[in-house]
């Protein structure tokens, strides 16, 4: 049996000040031991830090939002994986479409960040998800199964990695992909690791929702069979969204 996993990013917003405000809220609510799925929050690079001190007590895991391929360098306003496991991170999202579509973020870039997080032991949201243009085009099996593919590449232990499928047309627009879209394009996802790694480490594998999911929908998106949980973003700005999406989760 899978366990959900529900992680919410916070994207460009909150000060540091509002972030230990949401992040105490957000604790209190999940504690420890009271959850049976896993909780996640990534708020900005200038918070984690402060906010990974006031949720260590919780069950809650410190996310960050992207970082560098190189552990150093002259790579001026980036953050390296290595230093975000010095702050306390457990997870980092990777390949979000909005890095994707604003920054350049292309599938070898983010295969590249894939393996360093990994191998400085974080653990990986990978973010693949197609455009309207590209649904409506027929081929968002093959953009995502690329996407997916050589995300990959050379990365040999999936142990540590969670997918995150992100319909593009549906982040931030109030649409979302019909439970059954969304449990189709899951299941695609499964068969595509399937044949990279294997039945049993695509049984094992779990790979979330993140297209709009809002406390109205959150039980029947997690209750499809291949959906493990969701990516949230706006609604994970919200402590009583957020925490009745979690519900939803467990």
């Amino acid at each position: 049996m899978r366990r959900k996993i529900v992680v919410g990013n916070w994207k460009m917003n909150n000060t540091v000040a509002e972030s230990l405000d949401l992040a105490t809220e957000i604790a209190e609510k999940v504690g420890t031991g009271s959850l049976s799925c896993e909780v996640g929050i990534a708020p900005s690079f200038l918070a984690l830090h402060e906010v990974g001190k006031v949720i260590e007590w919780s069950d809650i895991r410190l996310t960050a939002q992207n970082c560098h391929y190189e552990n150093d360098g002259a790579f001026t306003g980036e953050v390296s994986a290595r230093m975000l496991a010095a702050s306390g991170c457990s997870y980092v999202i990777l390949g979000h479409s909005e890095r994707r579509q604003y920054f350049g973020d292309t599938n070898i870039v983010v295969n590249r960040k894939v393996k360093k997080a990994l191998e400085e032991g974080l653990k990986v949201i990978l973010c693949v998800g197609e455009t309207l243009e590209e649904r409506e085009g027929g081929v968002t099996e093959s953009i995502i199964t690329g996407q997916v593919v050589e995300g990959l590449s050379g990365v040999s232990d999936i142990s540590n990695l969670v997918i995150a499928y992100e319909p593009v047309w549906a982040i931030g627009t109030g649409k979302t992909a019909s439970s059954a879209q969304a449990q189709e394009v899951h299941a695609s996802i499964r068969a595509t690791v399937a044949g990279l790694y294997g039945q049993q480490a695509s049984e094992h594998l779990r790979i979330q929702y993140g297209g709009s999911v809002k406390p109205s929908n959150a039980v029947e998106l997690f209750g499809m069979p291949d959906i493990d949980g969701g990516l949230i973003g706006g609604a994970s700005l919200n402590t009583a969204d957020f925490m009745a999406i979690v519900l939803a989760a467990c």
